[in-house]
Formats: structure tokens, sequence, C-alpha cells
């Protein structure tokens, strides 16, 4: 028998605005613990100040429409919305020179990406221990820290995201939670490494409140910590001194890995291994020699033979004079103030 009110039918399968119930069970949809909203999947925004939240416009996720048009997860870039980079390199584990020591350290960290979820839930030890890892490595500029963290990103095959605290860090209240947040919400649920760069930007000490100043400076490092220790992925902290930090970090985090100025041995060991194979040293140049005599970092070895190669392509050749190393050691040396 045909139906005689098709019409109505369909209209009372719609939500109708009417309909409180409807309503209701709506909203229970957009509020802060329906997973719709804590994934940021679908969510409410644009509502203008003194207006009902609801009058906001209904948006879905950018990553979420990206993955539904083309079944692949969307990276996304370094805006004002999404303050970090996605950091990669085409160098592997027999590229980087530390002591073995330090690598010792960085395999703990390693092992925790390979095997922390079994041991959280298969091994039952999710009410006993928090998730995530946490980490500090400290030590000098150009002695390893950005290269380990993107190693270990490559060889887990998970996302790093560089975050410049430097540039995070706001001088109006409230902007550097808003800037952070936006980071950590992103990334709650996703396999990244979350590399804190430049973190004696906002790590430091926190201060006596003697100013509003230094209680919001405090209350920025105290919703930092909240936030690291609720992410449930690892989270790298990178400075140049760990004396620079608050003691409040130490029974927060899992590890504080030295990155040190490496010793002659392992200085020749990076002078040996970074020169292009196009290239070929003048037979006065003595790579012990230079390793014993300059006190220099991994980075700093670079910049070196970035210049003195880039003097020699200048002269159409592809020697490197020992002048050149020379020159380009001076220069280094002047960066940090000191004299050769």
């Amino acid at each position: 028998m045909p139906d005689s009110c098709p019409q109505e039918r369909l209209r009372s399968s719609y939500w109708r605005a009417d309909n409180l119930e409807q309503r209701l069970s709506c909203q229970s949809l957009l509020d802060g613990h329906h997973w719709f909203t804590r994934e940021r999947l679908i969510y409410l925004a644009g509502a203008e100040n003194y207006e009902p939240e609801l009058s906001g416009l209904l948006t879905i996720s950018p990553d979420l429409k990206h993955y539904l048009l083309t079944g692949e997860q969307r990276k996304p870039v370094y805006s004002l919305d999404f303050p970090a980079e996605l950091i990669t390199t085409a160098m592997d584990w027999e590229d980087l020179v530390l002591p073995s020591e330090i690598l010792e350290n960085v395999e703990e960290i390693h092992t925790w990406i390979e095997h922390g979820e079994t041991l959280l839930e298969d091994w039952g030890m999710k009410k006993k221990l928090k998730p995530g890892y946490r980490a500090l490595f400290y030590g000098p500029p150009g002695t390893g820290k950005t290269l380990t963290a993107t190693l270990l990103g490559k060889s887990t095959g998970r996302d790093v995201y560089r975050i410049d605290l430097s540039k995070v860090v706001s001088k109006y209240i409230g902007e550097t939670e808003k800037n952070l947040a936006k980071i950590f919400d992103l990334a709650q649920n996703r396999n990244w490494i979350l590399f804190f760069d430049e973190a004696d930007a906002l790590f430091g000490k926190r201060t006596k409140v003697s100013s509003s100043h230094d209680k919001y400076a405090n209350q920025e490092v105290s919703y930092l910590l909240q936030r690291i220790e609720e992410f449930p992925g690892v989270a790298i902290l990178a400075s140049n001194m760990r004396g620079n930090l608050d003691e409040a970090f130490s029974r927060r985090f899992q590890s504080f890995i030295h990155f040190p100025i490496p010793k002659p041995q392992e200085r020749l060991q990076i002078w040996q291994k970074s020169f292009s194979k196009m290239s070929k040293l003048e037979k006065d140049i003595d790579l012990n020699e230079i390793s014993e005599k300059y006190e220099i970092s991994g980075g700093g070895v670079m910049n070196v033979i970035r210049y003195s190669s880039l003097l020699a392509l200048s002269r159409k050749s592809n020697e490197i004079l020992l002048s050149d190393l020379e020159t380009g050691i001076k220069k280094e040396f002047q960066k940090e103030g000191r004299t050769v």
C-alpha cells in the first residue's frame, strides 16, 4: 500500500530546531567531553561574544576533511595556527658521532617508542605509569641534539615537529598558552615526537612573584609542564645548560642526556665523515692535528666544511686548502667570542 504522506515522513527524519530533545542531544555531541570536539574533528567556531554558543559555525577539522578527500593524513605546515615545523634528515645513525654512554641513553627512548604501548596495555602498567616519555637534551649548540631527535623519528617511523620556544613565547598575557595549546591539541593523538628547541626561553628557573609579569611567566611554565605530563607521545626539550632549568622538571622527566663538545677522537671522526667525496684535501692538511688543536662542535665542523668547500668551488677547484680550513675555524671561534 503506497505511503500516503512520504514528504511528512522525510521531514520527521531530520533534526528539527524546535525539538528540544534533539537540540540537547545535538549539543552533547559538541561539548568538550565528546570525542568529536576532544579530537577536534567537528567543532563550533566563530560565535561572537555574548551570543549563544550554538550560534557558532559548525566546522570540520581540516585534517579530517583532507583525509576524507584523499585517504591520506595531512601533515600540518608552520603557521600562526600551528607554530611548529616538521624536521627530517637524510643522515643515518652511523653519521652521528656521540660517546657510547649517550647513545645508550638515547636507545632507552627508542625502546620506549617501540615497546611503551605494550608495557602500558598488555602488561597492565597503565594504572601505575603515566603515558608518554619526556627527555631533556642539554649541551652547547651544534652537539647533535636536533639531529638525534630527528633520527629517533626517522628510525621509528614517527614525524618530528620542532617548536622554537623563543618564537612561541609571547609578550601578551595568555598568548603563549594559546600557542602551545594549538600544538598539543593537534598532536594529542598522533604518533609525533615534539622537539622543543630553545627551551631556555620559557623553561628557565621560575622567579619569585614580584610583579604581574613574573606571575604570568610562572603560569606559562606551569601550563607547559601540565601539558607535557598529559602528552601521550614523546616530548624532548633542548637546552644549552641544565642549570638554567627549574628543579620541578626533574621529577617529570624520564631522562636527562648531556651532549658535550666532542673530544679530539670524536672530532676526528666528524671531520673524516663530513667532507664531500667529490673534494680532496691539500696534502698539508692533517685532520688529526686539527682535531687535537681546535675544540669545536660537530655543527661548527660542518660550518667550516661548508665555508672551505665553497671557497674551493669559487676557485673552480675541488681541492680544499689548509688556509681555507683555518679561516673557517677562525670565523667559528669569532662567532662564539673566542680567539684561535
